[in-house]
């Protein structure tokens, strides 16, 4: 194993297909699409989303906790936990000042703002909410989540839009390579099920408008894939330095052995149309472990569903790879969370790698030939692999990968 690799002990999920690892895990397995139709969207031109069901924060948190939360970060919260107890570690088992967390935060929580926005539009300044400001910035996902875990260490955001979540785990290795930290709380959440981001990606032409088929609308790398379906959810996953992990025995899910990151530098929505950036990071993540394209078995793909997104991740996977490996794009079960998308595809990666069995992409039912692509559809397929590539891709030509090793 490379010296650059760091151990993954914990995940922790919540996502539309559930709460819980196991819950979305079966989900994803099961290839069905989470997209309804909801309430929250009425009115608006898409009015369907991908929404975690019956998540109720102060249920799982407690009243006094989850009254100053929005979704986003309380959901962050709700992953952490789970991740840092399958982890093994709790506040009298580790250092404080030695334990980080990093989270990927796509934007501003927005889904109060409507409310309060009326109210200053309507004269009533002095009846905004004094948490507004709060429970919306990106830093408090993240800041919330230290407050949590009573942890110390760094504590930081990162922004990347919607590889926020792939970026931060990035962030997390090398923050554990330069030895500013044992363990990093390490991942992202977003929500974007509420009427300010619908109607905003519904203006930029990025969502699908199957509104008389929501279960079918979400369609990564299909001939007919027509746009994403707005979603939400949290990624954490644990990572620790490997010796941290050993010397206390630790299970060890698998390794975070390489990270890439580039920018296309080509436009602020679009992708390079030949995938120039994201072949950069390919290259990038793969030279960083170690690893030789032949060597990865499964891409867990960014995959969003729209037409351009697809053509040029198409486009890096064969630059970089020739031949590349089945695909899968785990957005057309659980739908497009932005900044909680990477790290949760991540977690899919490493579960994939553990149960060595690609899932199947929902909806795939007349892949585009013109990809060149083995896309996984239907049901999952068996494959014995040692390493897999999670991609993440966002707005302003942001990417990241991340590659992981199976434990032998």
């Amino acid at each position: 194993m490379s010296a650059r690799a760091v151990a993954v002990t914990g995940l922790g999920l919540v996502t539309p297909a559930g709460v819980g690892v196991t819950a979305t895990w079966r989900g994803v397995l099961a290839g069905t699409s989470c997209a309804q139709r909801d309430p929250a969207l009425a009115g608006l031109p898409v009015d369907f989303s991908c929404r975690v069901p019956g998540f109720d924060a102060a249920e799982r948190l407690g009243r006094r906790l989850s009254w100053r939360l929005d979704r986003c970060a309380a959901m962050a919260l709700v992953a952490a936990r789970e991740a840092v107890t399958g982890a093994g570690l709790d506040a009298d088992s580790w250092d404080p000042v030695r334990v980080g967390v990093v989270l990927g935060v796509g934007t501003a929580s927005m889904e109060r703002y409507e409310a309060e926005f009326a109210k200053l539009s309507d004269g009533r300044a002095t009846e905004i909410s004094p948490l507004a400001i709060p429970r919306s910035v990106p830093n408090m996902v993240a800041g919330e989540v230290g407050l949590d875990l009573r942890v110390r260490g760094p504590n930081l955001t990162v922004s990347t839009a919607c590889a926020s979540g792939a970026t931060a785990l990035g962030t997390a290795r090398q923050l554990l390579l330069a030895g500013a930290c044992d363990v990093v709380v390490a991942g992202g959440s977003e929500s974007l099920c509420s009427r300010i981001p619908a109607a905003c990606f519904h203006q930029m032409g990025a969502l699908s408008r199957r509104g008389d088929d929501p279960a079918g609308a979400s369609r990564p790398f299909d001939a007919d894939r027509d746009g994403f379906v707005l979603a939400e959810g949290a990624g954490v996953l644990v990572l620790e330095r490997t010796e941290h992990a050993r010397a206390r025995g630790a299970r060890i899910r698998a390794h975070l052995a390489g990270y890439g990151a580039s920018c296309d530098a080509y436009h602020f929505t679009a992708p390079h149309p030949e995938g120039r950036g994201a072949a950069e990071a390919l290259a990038a993540a793969l030279d960083d472990a170690g690893t030789e394209p032949e060597d990865i078995g499964h891409i867990n793909a960014h995959g969003t569903s729209t037409v351009l997104n697809d053509r040029a991740e198409a486009a890096a996977l064969r630059r970089v790879f020739r031949r590349p490996p089945p695909v899968t794009a785990v957005k057309g079960t659980l739908g497009h969370a932005a900044g909680g998308a990477g790290a949760i595809e991540a977690a899919c990666t490493v579960l994939a790698l553990e149960d060595q069995v690609v899932p199947p992409t929902a909806n795939l039912r007349r892949p585009d030939p013109d990809l060149g692509l083995d896309v996984v559809g239907k049901v999952p397929r068996p494959v014995r692999m040692a390493a897999a590539v999670s991609n993440a891709f966002g707005f302003g030509g942001q990417n990241a990968v991340l590659v992981f090793r199976a434990v032998p």
